[in-house]
């Protein structure tokens, strides 16, 4: 029995020693892999910051990249510590592993993607106001699982990547300029082209519009109320503080010029005729006087008097 035990022992040292070169080989090779996997990490964050990237989605970036390598060098030196287990039998396993992860956060790997592709594309960057759906605000920072969007009026909101990636989004501040406008309606007595040229000089005259592309006055139909139009111009930066403030002092320009110059600014108005159905002039087309003024004529007399008087007739002077 103890020369079994002995024999098991010199098989067991025969093994390692067999395995041990490879081991170490394997050590070595992770090491060295390791230094290229902070190389790695810290050129992926370098670039990423040169485009624009926030510092902490810069480094979100790094350590995503940096892990895809330190997998690749533990595969590599795996595959020299044991040579009997090959490749294929490692992908195999992180294959079967990878799919029951995906099953399990399938929306947080979701939005992981969407933000990488997002900060790769970049289909706006921090700091550009946007509106998706009904949020609207600027873009403070950008990371893996959501970005994180600063309203107008101080609030924050963390919108998943994946809906930012795959719905539509309006980046407000994407071109250097922004066109505005707003409606306005004129009399139907009024002159088009005067009121035209009287919106425009007052559009170049207000702060903040710019003289190139030139502010416009256009004719959009003929209203209830009077002749409806529309005044134009664009704006340089496009934020919506500009934006605010320009739409202000052009609406107040343009209402004061309009004004100044003698021209109508009609309102809708409605014309309520009332009937009180209790004249014997009621129902005849020709003499009704449909709530209307009497106007120096004779007032037609109360129904119920005509109505007495006829009764009161002989039956063969009635109508």
């Amino acid at each position: 029995m103890f020369d079994e035990a002995l024999g098991r022992l010199e098989a067991l040292g025969h093994s390692a020693a067999v395995i041990l070169p490879g081991l170490l080989l394997s050590l070595v090779v992770f090491g060295l892999g390791l230094l290229l996997v902070r190389g790695v990490r810290a050129a992926v964050t370098r670039a990423a910051s040169l485009r624009e990237a926030s510092a902490g989605s810069a480094a979100v970036l790094g350590r995503i990249a940096g892990g895809l390598v330190t997998l690749i060098v533990f595969l590599i030196a795996a595959a020299v510590a044991f040579p009997s287990v090959s490749a294929a039998d490692l992908f195999n396993l992180l294959g079967i592993g990878g799919v029951a992860i995906g099953f399990a956060f399938r929306d947080v790997l979701q939005n992981l993607l969407a933000g990488v592709l997002i900060l790769l594309t970049r289909p706006f960057r921090i700091g550009d106001q946007i509106r998706h759906g009904e949020q609207e605000g600027t873009v403070e920072d950008i990371w893996i699982r959501a970005t994180v969007l600063r309203t107008y009026d101080n609030r924050r909101i963390l919108i998943p990547n994946a809906s930012l990636f795959t719905d539509k989004i309006e980046v407000i501040t994407a071109y250097e300029r922004r066109r505005l406008q707003f409606a306005l309606t004129i009399g139907n007595g009024d002159d088009i082209a005067r009121a035209r040229d009287v919106v425009v000089q007052a559009l170049r005259s207000t702060p903040g519009v710019l003289a190139d592309p030139e502010p416009e006055a256009l004719v959009t139909g003929l209203g209830t109320a009077g002749v409806d139009m529309v005044a134009r111009f664009w704006i340089n930066p496009p934020r919506r503080r500009e934006a605010v403030d320009a739409l202000d002092g052009a609406i107040e320009a343009v209402k004061q010029a309009v004004t100044d110059a003698g021209l109508d600014l009609p309102f809708p108005t409605t014309q309520v005729l009332f009937h009180d159905q209790t004249e014997e002039t009621d129902g005849d087309r020709n003499r009704q006087r449909e709530g209307w003024p009497a106007a120096g004529r004779d007032v037609p007399r109360p129904r119920w008097q005509a109505v007495r008087e006829a009764a009161q007739r002989p039956a063969g002077d009635r109508p």
